[in-house]
Protein backbone atom coordinates (compact mmCIF):
# COMPACT_ATOMS: atom_id res chain seq x y z
CA UNK A 1 0.00 0.00 0.00
CA UNK A 2 3.19 2.22 0.83
CA UNK A 3 6.02 2.92 -1.85
CA UNK A 4 7.74 5.58 -3.31
CA UNK A 5 4.99 6.01 -5.96
CA UNK A 6 2.29 6.10 -3.28
CA UNK A 7 4.52 7.57 -0.16
CA UNK A 8 3.78 7.59 3.56
CA UNK A 9 3.33 10.84 4.30
CA UNK A 10 3.65 12.54 7.93
CA UNK A 11 2.21 15.66 8.32
CA UNK A 12 4.44 17.43 11.65
CA UNK A 13 7.48 15.84 12.84
CA UNK A 14 6.98 17.16 16.34
CA UNK A 15 7.25 14.70 19.59
CA UNK A 16 4.34 12.56 18.64
CA UNK A 17 5.21 12.17 14.58
CA UNK A 18 8.92 12.19 15.15
CA UNK A 19 8.51 9.24 17.52
CA UNK A 20 6.51 7.59 15.21
CA UNK A 21 8.97 8.55 11.92
CA UNK A 22 12.29 7.49 14.45
CA UNK A 23 10.03 4.09 14.91
CA UNK A 24 9.35 3.13 11.15
CA UNK A 25 12.94 4.31 10.26
CA UNK A 26 14.44 1.65 13.03
CA UNK A 27 12.00 -0.80 11.96
CA UNK A 28 13.54 -0.82 8.34
CA UNK A 29 10.99 0.93 6.36
CA UNK A 30 12.20 2.52 2.74
CA UNK A 31 13.26 6.05 3.48
CA UNK A 32 12.23 6.30 -0.44
CA UNK A 33 8.66 5.65 1.02
CA UNK A 34 8.31 8.36 3.06
CA UNK A 35 7.36 11.82 2.34
CA UNK A 36 8.00 14.38 5.50
CA UNK A 37 5.76 17.80 5.49
CA UNK A 38 6.79 20.16 7.87
CA UNK A 39 7.57 23.97 7.67
CA UNK A 40 9.49 23.94 10.96
CA UNK A 41 11.70 20.74 11.50
CA UNK A 42 13.73 21.05 14.42
CA UNK A 43 17.46 21.02 13.88
CA UNK A 44 17.68 17.32 15.14
CA UNK A 45 15.03 16.13 13.32
CA UNK A 46 16.27 18.00 10.25
CA UNK A 47 19.20 16.04 10.58
CA UNK A 48 18.17 12.83 11.15
CA UNK A 49 16.01 13.32 8.21
CA UNK A 50 19.30 14.04 6.28
CA UNK A 51 21.22 11.22 7.68
CA UNK A 52 18.37 8.62 6.89
CA UNK A 53 17.52 10.10 3.07
CA UNK A 54 13.96 11.18 4.00
CA UNK A 55 12.64 13.47 1.80
CA UNK A 56 11.29 16.73 3.59
CA UNK A 57 9.18 19.21 1.90
CA UNK A 58 7.83 22.75 3.79
CA UNK A 59 4.00 22.45 2.12
CA UNK A 60 2.52 19.58 0.03
CA UNK A 61 4.27 19.02 -2.99
CA UNK A 62 2.41 18.59 -6.34
CA UNK A 63 1.89 15.06 -8.28
CA UNK A 64 2.12 13.13 -5.08
CA UNK A 65 -0.55 10.73 -3.89
CA UNK A 66 -0.29 9.31 -0.42
CA UNK A 67 -0.52 5.54 0.38
CA UNK A 68 -1.14 6.79 3.79
CA UNK A 69 -1.41 10.04 5.30
CA UNK A 70 -0.72 10.12 9.02
CA UNK A 71 -1.69 14.20 10.35
CA UNK A 72 0.24 14.46 13.51
CA UNK A 73 -0.80 17.99 14.51
CA UNK A 74 -2.37 19.92 17.12
CA UNK A 75 -6.29 19.83 17.08
CA UNK A 76 -6.33 23.61 17.18
CA UNK A 77 -4.16 24.04 13.72
CA UNK A 78 -5.93 20.62 11.85
CA UNK A 79 -8.19 22.70 9.68
CA UNK A 80 -5.46 24.61 8.17
CA UNK A 81 -3.58 22.19 7.52
CA UNK A 82 -5.86 19.84 6.17
CA UNK A 83 -6.73 22.31 3.45
CA UNK A 84 -3.03 22.10 2.69
CA UNK A 85 -2.61 18.32 2.47
CA UNK A 86 -6.35 17.35 0.49
CA UNK A 87 -4.59 17.39 -3.00
CA UNK A 88 -2.22 14.51 -1.57
CA UNK A 89 -5.55 11.88 -0.62
CA UNK A 90 -6.51 9.31 -3.56
CA UNK A 91 -9.22 6.96 -3.93
CA UNK A 92 -6.66 4.64 -2.36
CA UNK A 93 -5.30 6.92 0.28
CA UNK A 94 -6.09 5.97 4.24
CA UNK A 95 -5.66 8.99 6.27
CA UNK A 96 -4.81 8.20 9.63
CA UNK A 97 -5.17 10.84 12.70
CA UNK A 98 -3.38 10.77 15.71
CA UNK A 99 -5.15 14.42 17.09
CA UNK A 100 -7.26 13.99 20.16
CA UNK A 101 -10.86 15.25 19.59
CA UNK A 102 -10.73 14.75 15.93
CA UNK A 103 -14.16 12.18 14.89
CA UNK A 104 -14.15 10.57 11.86
CA UNK A 105 -16.93 12.04 10.65
CA UNK A 106 -14.31 15.41 10.83
CA UNK A 107 -12.17 13.91 8.66
CA UNK A 108 -14.69 11.66 6.23
CA UNK A 109 -16.19 15.46 5.77
CA UNK A 110 -12.72 16.94 4.78
CA UNK A 111 -10.61 14.19 3.08
CA UNK A 112 -13.54 11.82 2.52
CA UNK A 113 -12.70 7.57 2.00
CA UNK A 114 -10.84 5.51 4.51
CA UNK A 115 -9.96 6.99 7.80
CA UNK A 116 -8.48 5.75 11.19
CA UNK A 117 -8.51 8.29 14.48
CA UNK A 118 -6.17 6.74 16.64
CA UNK A 119 -4.82 8.11 20.37
CA UNK A 120 -1.39 6.98 20.96
CA UNK A 121 0.84 8.29 24.40
CA UNK A 122 3.77 10.53 25.04
CA UNK A 123 5.55 7.14 26.01
CA UNK A 124 5.65 6.36 21.72
CA UNK A 125 8.96 8.65 22.46
CA UNK A 126 10.44 6.20 24.08
CA UNK A 127 9.06 2.75 22.35
CA UNK A 128 6.75 1.84 25.48
CA UNK A 129 3.70 4.29 23.74
CA UNK A 130 0.18 2.47 23.78
CA UNK A 131 -2.13 3.81 20.95
CA UNK A 132 -6.21 3.11 20.89
CA UNK A 133 -7.63 3.29 17.36
CA UNK A 134 -10.62 2.97 15.41
CA UNK A 135 -11.48 2.68 11.94
CA UNK A 136 -14.05 3.60 9.39
CA UNK A 137 -15.87 1.17 7.14
CA UNK A 138 -13.97 2.31 4.45
CA UNK A 139 -10.48 1.19 5.70
CA UNK A 140 -9.69 -2.63 4.73
CA UNK A 141 -8.31 -5.53 6.24
CA UNK A 142 -5.23 -5.08 5.06
CA UNK A 143 -4.74 -1.45 5.49
CA UNK A 144 -5.74 -1.81 8.78
CA UNK A 145 -3.17 -4.20 9.31
CA UNK A 146 -0.32 -1.93 7.31
CA UNK A 147 -1.65 1.22 9.75
CA UNK A 148 -1.58 -1.61 12.84
CA UNK A 149 2.13 -2.36 12.14
CA UNK A 150 2.81 1.74 11.71
CA UNK A 151 2.02 2.39 15.11
CA UNK A 152 2.79 -0.40 16.82
CA UNK A 153 6.72 0.77 16.43
CA UNK A 154 6.01 2.33 19.66
CA UNK A 155 3.75 0.65 21.55
CA UNK A 156 1.24 -1.94 21.06
CA UNK A 157 -2.45 -0.98 19.28
CA UNK A 158 -5.51 -1.63 20.97
CA UNK A 159 -8.95 -1.82 18.18
CA UNK A 160 -12.12 -0.74 19.43
CA UNK A 161 -15.51 -0.92 17.15
CA UNK A 162 -17.22 1.80 18.51
CA UNK A 163 -15.72 5.14 18.02
CA UNK A 164 -17.64 6.53 21.81
CA UNK A 165 -14.42 4.34 23.17
CA UNK A 166 -12.32 6.55 22.23
CA UNK A 167 -12.90 9.06 24.81
CA UNK A 168 -12.31 6.92 27.40
CA UNK A 169 -9.03 5.82 25.77
CA UNK A 170 -8.03 9.31 25.97
CA UNK A 171 -8.89 9.62 29.82
CA UNK A 172 -6.75 6.25 30.72
CA UNK A 173 -3.47 5.99 28.55
CA UNK A 174 -3.95 9.20 26.08
CA UNK A 175 -3.86 11.15 29.45
CA UNK A 176 -2.72 9.14 31.82
CA UNK A 177 0.87 9.88 31.42
CA UNK A 178 0.72 12.98 33.26
CA UNK A 179 -1.73 11.08 36.13
CA UNK A 180 1.84 9.38 36.63
CA UNK A 181 4.41 12.28 36.37
CA UNK A 182 1.36 14.01 39.00
CA UNK A 183 1.60 10.99 41.21
CA UNK A 184 5.53 11.38 40.99
CA UNK A 185 5.36 14.81 42.12
CA UNK A 186 3.15 13.97 45.24
CA UNK A 187 5.27 11.15 46.43
CA UNK A 188 7.96 13.46 46.15
CA UNK A 189 5.94 16.04 48.28
CA UNK A 190 5.11 13.63 51.06
CA UNK A 191 8.71 12.69 51.22
CA UNK A 192 9.62 15.99 51.21
CA UNK A 193 7.38 16.33 54.35
CA UNK A 194 7.96 13.23 56.28
CA UNK A 195 11.86 15.07 56.44
CA UNK A 196 13.70 14.43 53.23
CA UNK A 197 15.78 16.24 51.50
CA UNK A 198 13.59 17.58 48.48
CA UNK A 199 15.79 16.55 46.34
CA UNK A 200 16.28 12.81 47.13
CA UNK A 201 12.70 12.68 47.74
CA UNK A 202 12.21 13.16 44.17
CA UNK A 203 14.87 10.80 43.32
CA UNK A 204 13.15 8.37 45.09
CA UNK A 205 10.02 8.80 43.88
CA UNK A 206 11.07 8.77 40.56
CA UNK A 207 12.79 5.41 40.69
CA UNK A 208 10.13 3.96 42.70
CA UNK A 209 7.75 4.82 40.25
CA UNK A 210 9.44 3.61 37.20
CA UNK A 211 10.67 0.66 38.77
CA UNK A 212 7.34 -0.43 39.50
CA UNK A 213 6.48 0.08 36.25
CA UNK A 214 9.06 -1.86 34.47
CA UNK A 215 8.53 -4.60 37.05
CA UNK A 216 4.69 -4.89 36.01
CA UNK A 217 5.73 -4.54 32.65
CA UNK A 218 7.86 -7.73 32.54
CA UNK A 219 5.22 -9.65 35.11
CA UNK A 220 2.24 -11.60 33.93
CA UNK A 221 0.85 -10.70 37.55
CA UNK A 222 -2.66 -8.67 37.44
CA UNK A 223 -1.82 -5.46 38.90
CA UNK A 224 -3.84 -6.15 42.16
CA UNK A 225 -1.49 -9.18 42.79
CA UNK A 226 1.76 -7.31 42.40
CA UNK A 227 -0.14 -4.80 44.86
CA UNK A 228 -0.88 -7.99 47.47
CA UNK A 229 2.87 -9.13 46.71
CA UNK A 230 4.60 -5.97 48.69
CA UNK A 231 2.12 -5.63 50.97
CA UNK A 232 2.62 -7.48 54.45
CA UNK A 233 -0.18 -7.39 57.12
CA UNK A 234 -0.17 -5.10 59.13
CA UNK A 235 2.93 -3.65 57.93
CA UNK A 236 3.99 -0.21 56.25
CA UNK A 237 2.62 -0.44 53.20
CA UNK A 238 -0.47 -1.65 54.24
CA UNK A 239 -1.00 1.18 56.66
CA UNK A 240 -0.65 3.70 53.78
CA UNK A 241 -3.15 1.91 51.34
CA UNK A 242 -5.33 1.33 54.58
CA UNK A 243 -5.75 5.52 53.24
CA UNK A 244 -5.27 5.35 49.58
CA UNK A 245 -8.01 2.28 49.64
CA UNK A 246 -10.48 3.81 51.55
CA UNK A 247 -14.51 4.31 49.97
CA UNK A 248 -13.53 8.49 49.73
CA UNK A 249 -10.08 8.44 48.84
CA UNK A 250 -8.29 6.85 45.26
CA UNK A 251 -10.46 5.04 43.64
CA UNK A 252 -13.33 7.80 43.70
CA UNK A 253 -11.00 10.38 42.83
CA UNK A 254 -9.46 8.25 39.64
CA UNK A 255 -13.13 8.16 38.45
CA UNK A 256 -13.92 12.25 38.88
CA UNK A 257 -10.93 12.76 36.96
CA UNK A 258 -11.02 10.46 34.04
CA UNK A 259 -15.17 11.04 33.89
CA UNK A 260 -13.42 14.82 33.98
CA UNK A 261 -11.07 13.66 30.85
CA UNK A 262 -13.65 11.78 29.11
CA UNK A 263 -16.29 14.67 28.85
CA UNK A 264 -13.47 17.02 27.75
CA UNK A 265 -12.49 14.72 24.92
CA UNK A 266 -16.16 14.70 23.60
CA UNK A 267 -16.60 18.23 24.33
CA UNK A 268 -13.65 18.36 21.93
CA UNK A 269 -15.42 16.57 19.32
CA UNK A 270 -18.05 19.43 19.39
Amino acid sequence: MVSPDNPLVLVGAGNMGGAMLNGWLDAGTDPAAILVIDPKPSDAMAARLAAAGVRCESAAPEGVTAGILMLAVKPQIMDTVIEGVKKLVGPRTVSLSVAAGKTLAYFEQRLGGAVVRSIPNTPAMVGRGITGAVANAEVSAEAKDEIEKLLSVCGPVEWVEDEALIDAITAVSGSGPAYVFYLVECMAEAGRKCGLPADLAMRLARATVTGAGELMHRSPDAAATLRQNVTSPNGTTAAALSVLMAEDALQPLFDCALRAAADRSRELAG
